[in-house]
């Protein structure tokens, strides 16, 4: 039998963008007083040594290679979602960042009681609910039907030239209603999963102020310039990828950073000579994990492709659990 996981991370007090109040939240999920550094609109609440070392995932079942997979398949999904939505890199990336938060940790959520497809709808859908773009629950739950359908390119690689079915992916009227209430009930366990602290702040636009503070990024812009900062946002979307958790584990300007120094070795563009960093508070070895870290993703990803290239990564609990068994089987 499965646990009952409870809110992962201590609270600040809500905005009221956030259409919600600290009284609001029930007596066992009560939020601690936040730091100051956990308020800071250039800072996120990071996760703990101990939350990263053992997940609730694992607790009740899922092999450590698995919960990896599970985690990528999610972020893929989210942003496979949010491109066809036409949201902006902004909205998409906060949601991965929300999903990912919400898995962490023992007393976080568990692939086999929440499944990703539907952790990953929940996180999207509520990150464009506080933005400028909110999208309606018919809109989420139409892109993730196909998304999930044998038709998307996603799930499965195409065997043949023929054209998708799209009675395949049709959600019908109560198909949609069950959807909805789906919906909405894993955005409620979600917000108090992670204790009401939907605020996500990206280093995107950290990087392109670093590179204009660093003399590279100029109004008379070259090739070189505009080809390091379309690289170093590569990397940082990139990131979000990446099996270290490198935004649940690092503040935005390390990441910033890593990323700046990163694509100007590929560019081949020279900054300071100077230990430039320091002046962004990152020392070298934070500095240099996170550059290996980015380095690595491209590897791990490819290694991803390859290990689920004859089907796709489960997104529901009845494929999960097919899987899980599979894999007992083999170790038998």
């Amino acid at each position: 039998m499965f646990r009952k996981h409870v809110p992962l991370m201590p609270c600040r007090a809500v905005g009221a963008h956030e259409r919600c109040s600290v009284d609001m939240i029930p007596p066992d999920i009560a939020p601690m007083t936040p730091e100051l550094d956990q308020i800071s609109s250039l800072s996120n609440l990071l996760a703990t040594v101990e939350q990263l070392s053992l997940s609730s995932s694992q607790l009740d079942g899922v092999p450590t290679d698995l919960d990896s997979s599970l985690r990528f398949a999610g972020a893929q999904l989210t942003q496979a979602a949010g491109l066809l939505l036409r949201l902006p890199q902004e909205i998409i990336a906060q949601a991965i960042v929300i999903l990912y938060r919400f898995y962490v940790g023992s007393e976080g959520g568990s692939f086999r009681i929440n499944a990703v497809k539907d952790v990953s709808a929940a996180s999207l859908y509520m990150t464009a609910k506080v933005s400028f773009l909110p999208q309606s629950t018919r809109s989420i739950l139409n892109v993730y039907a196909y998304l999930l359908s044998p038709a998307c390119p996603l799930r499965k690689p195409p065997q043949t030239s023929t054209k998708p079915d799209p009675e395949s992916y049709y959600l019908s009227e109560g198909s949609y209603q069950a959807a909805r209430a789906t919906l909405l009930q894993t955005e409620s366990i979600l917000l108090r999963s992670i204790s009401f602290i939907t605020q996500v702040t990206l280093p995107h636009h950290l990087a392109l102020y670093y590179l204009q503070t660093l003399g590279v990024l100029t109004p008379a812009s070259t090739p070189k310039s505009t080809a390091l900062a379309a690289r170093t946002l590569a990397h940082l979307n990139t990131a979000l990828l990446s099996p270290q958790l490198v935004y649940l584990t690092h503040q935005p300007p390390a990441l910033a950073v890593a990323s700046v120094y990163l694509a100007a070795k590929e560019v081949g563009i020279k900054l300071a000579s100077v230990e430039w960093w320091e002046v962004f508070d990152v020392d070298r070895e934070e500095l240099g994990f996170l550059v290996v870290a980015l380095r690595s993703c491209e590897a791990w990803i490819q290694a991803e492709k390859v290990r689920w290239r004859d089907g796709s990564c489960p997104l529901t609990l009845d494929e999960l659990e097919t899987e899980i068994k599979k894999k007992d089987g083999e170790c038998l």
